[in-house]
Order: C-alpha cells, then structure tokens, then sequence
C-alpha cells in the first residue's frame, strides 16, 4: 500500500500532467485552426472571383443551383455570438485581403454548422457565400502531447519531493549541527521528523548523537564540579590543622596553589554558557576588576563603550590574563579596550616579559597544556588560556597573541552577544 507521502506526490504529478496536456492541446488548436485558415484562404478567394464574375449574367439562386455554392441574399444573415468563430472569421479576412481587392466582409454564420458567411461584389443586392470550418472540437489527446505533458508532471513531482522531503530536512539538520559543539548555545533546536526514510533515519542518528553528547557533558561537568567540591573541604580542614605550626607559610602556599587548581577546574567545567548577557559599560566595569592591582603595576588604556556580555565569564578570562601576565611576563601590565566594528571590542593585557612563540601558542590554547618558557609556578594547571580562548568563542570572537616593541599582549576580540543571548538589562557589575 502506498504511503501518504507518495500518494501525495502521485496527485501533485497528475495534476501538472492534467493541466500541462490541456496547455499542450489548446496550443495545438490553435495551430491548426491557424493552419486550417491559411489553407482555406485561396479556395475561398477563387469561390469569390468565380461567383462575382457569374453574378454578372445569372441570379444568385440560378448561380447556387448551378455552382453548388452556398449563396444567401440579404443585407442581414444570421449571425453567431460564438467568439471562436468571430477570432476565426477575422482570421479568414486576413487571408482574403492579401488575395483581394477591395477587401470582403466575413461574418460568422449562425447554424448547425459552424462557417462565416462572406460577402461577393453584387450590382443589384448583397450577395452572402457560406463557407463551412472544421470545429476542431472532441480530438483524442495526441500521442507526443500526452507524454510530454507525463514527464512534467513527473519531473514537477519528483522536484517537489525532493526539496520537501530531502533537501529541506537536510537544511535543517545542517543548521542543527551547525550548533553542536557550539559554546554559545549548548543543545540544537529539535528537529521535526520530516522527510524521506533515509533523512527520518540519519535525523534520529543525530538526535541520538546530540542526546550521547548531552548525557557526557553532563556527566563531565558533574565530575569535575564534584571533584572541585570535594576538595575544598579537606583543604579548609588542613588549613585549620596546619594553623599553629611552624610551616604554615609554606603550608598556605600549597593550599592556595591547590584552591587556584581546583577554582581552574570548576570554571573549565562549570559551563559558563548559561549566564545571562548583561548590557554594561565595559572601560568601567575592567576598571573595577583591576581596582585592587596597584596603579604602577597595571596601567589601564580603556576606551568608553558599553556591549552585552556576560560578566562573570568574561571576568574569569580577563583575570586569567591578568594573572598569567604577572607569573609569566614582567611588570607594568597594561590592559587596554578597544572598539572593533558596531559592537566589537578589543581586549588587550600587554607585558614586558618574552612571551610564547608563535609556534607555541596554538599548544598554549590547549586545555592542560604547559609550556616550559611560558607557563610553570605552583596553581597552574593549564587552563587559563583555554578558559579564556573559550570565553572568547562565546562571545563571538577569538583569543590572539601579539608582539610588538612594547612587549607581549594576549588579545581577547569578542562582540555583542545580544543576538545568541538575550539582554537581561543594563548597569555597572
């Protein structure tokens, strides 16, 4: 038994086929009632000369008894409102005008059988000839015109059922996985079950892939949020215990360095997408970050701009840089903002130290990652540059190096996030 899909399509088919064929026969009518006409102009015309020059010695009825030619004699024939054979009557004039001179009326006749009636030059009253014209009416479909108007229909219908049901779904499912993988937006929109078998069943692969994909990162998240839990509690209980002995500065150094490492983890982890896109001024807000480093050791270039980002995030990375550049780089830092197009921006944290190679930095963007020039110290674990790096594709940009007589900047670009995220409001962090 057919599907519905498939009947569906059967009938769009035989539709276009239907009205494809009544096209093809009314062009071919036309064509032969055109041709008919042309054929039938120069008989008519010699019917005409003979008749006139006959009307000269004999009555018309003597000359229809005689001739056998359809005469009728009268100022007023009947005639028909049929418009087929007015278009057909003004046809034959055509013809009989470049035939001759001056040229005859032509009237179409009313009757059983459809003809014009067309006027001979008479001396004494007006002379009618009847000429009779195939109505070229109830004709058998022709054999190339029915299967020309067959392979539209089924060309119409094949190109239909493959944009409905193969290329549109396969659109959508591009556009879905477009978004897997995507840090702005964590799942894709779901997907109808539209299409044909193949598309149906590559639609629930994917969907199952999505949910696999779902299922580990929360399963990740979960892991690394626990680990980072767990681990603050037995640090706090040492930091208590070690409290009254004599290497406790040393002590609270491993623990920091332990905090920082764990605090690195659960940022990596923690799946900062879901924050809510803040409309702020951005040159005030860094100001504020950075208000605890002293002025001689970071100097603030900031542009006024405002943008909607996501502040805590983009709070992480820009610490992570600042951070990064007094472990690794020389002090003064600067940090600068700029503005880059109708709502970009441009954040730069400059040092004076070497800096990481060009060769080096795409590992450096590597989660885990550590460089032995650039990276090392006690609380690193390699993750700063990848939270930042990951930060910066949220909000539609890329994390860069550049080096220039000044020294070494980390350059986070980033935009708007306004249209993946929706502006909760406005204001200073």
């Amino acid at each position: 038994m057919a599907s519905p899909a498939a009947a569906k399509y059967a009938l769009v088919g035989a539709g276009v086929s239907a009205l494809s064929l009544a096209l093809l026969q009314a062009l071919l009518a036309q064509r032969l009632e055109r041709a008919q006409i042309i054929q039938l102009g120069p008989e008519v015309a010699f019917n005409l000369r003979l008749g006139e020059l006959a009307l000269d010695r004999l009555p018309p009825a003597a000359l229809s008894r005689l001739s056998g030619l359809p005469l009728r004699v009268g100022a007023n024939p009947p005639l028909s409102p049929d418009r087929r054979l007015q278009r057909q009557a003004r046809q034959l004039q055509q013809e009989l005008c470049r035939e001759i001179a001056p040229c005859p009326p032509v009237l179409p006749a009313a009757g059983e059988r459809p003809g014009v009636w067309v006027e001979l030059l008479s001396p004494l009253e007006p002379v009618w000839l009847f000429t009779p014209l195939d109505p070229q009416r109830g004709r058998a479909p022709d054999p190339l015109l029915l299967g020309l108007a067959l392979l539209a229909g089924s060309i119409s219908s094949s190109l239909l059922y493959l944009w409905w049901e193969v290329q549109r779904p396969l659109q959508q499912l591009e556009q879905a996985l477009a978004q897997v993988g995507n840090t702005a937006q964590a799942l894709p929109s779901p997907l109808p079950a539209a299409g044909s078998g193949a598309v149906r069943r590559l639609t629930a692969r994917f969907k199952a892939m999505v949910q696999r994909l779902e299922a580990n990162e929360r399963d990740r998240t979960t892991m690394l949020a626990g680990i980072a839990h767990d681990l603050k509690s037995p640090l706090t209980r040492l930091r208590l215990r070690l409290a009254g002995h004599g290497e406790q500065q040393r002590a609270e150094a491993d623990l920091d360095a332990l905090e920082r490492i764990t605090g690195q983890f659960l940022l990596f982890a923690g799946g900062g997408d879901a924050e809510a896109a803040v409309q702020l001024p951005l040159d005030q807000w860094l100001a504020e970050l950075s208000a605890a480093i002293e002025p001689d050791q970071l100097q603030l270039d900031l542009e006024p701009l405002e943008a909607c980002v996501q502040p805590t995030a983009l709070g992480r990375a820009v610490g992570n840089l600042i951070d990064n550049a007094f472990s690794h780089g020389q002090p003064p830092l600067r940090l600068v903002l700029r503005r880059e197009g109708p709502d970009g921006f441009r954040i730069e944290v400059w040092d004076r130290g070497p800096g990481i190679s060009a060769e080096a930095w795409p590992q450096a963007l590597q989660p885990f990652q550590r460089l032995d020039r650039a990276r090392g110290g006690s609380g690193h674990c390699g993750l700063g540059l990848a939270i930042a790096a990951r930060v910066a594709a949220s909000h539609g940009g890329q994390l860069e190096c550049r080096r220039s007589a000044e020294g070494f900047a980390v350059v986070l670009r980033g935009r708007s996030v306004a249209s993946g995220h929706r502006c909760v409001g406005s204001g200073n962090p």
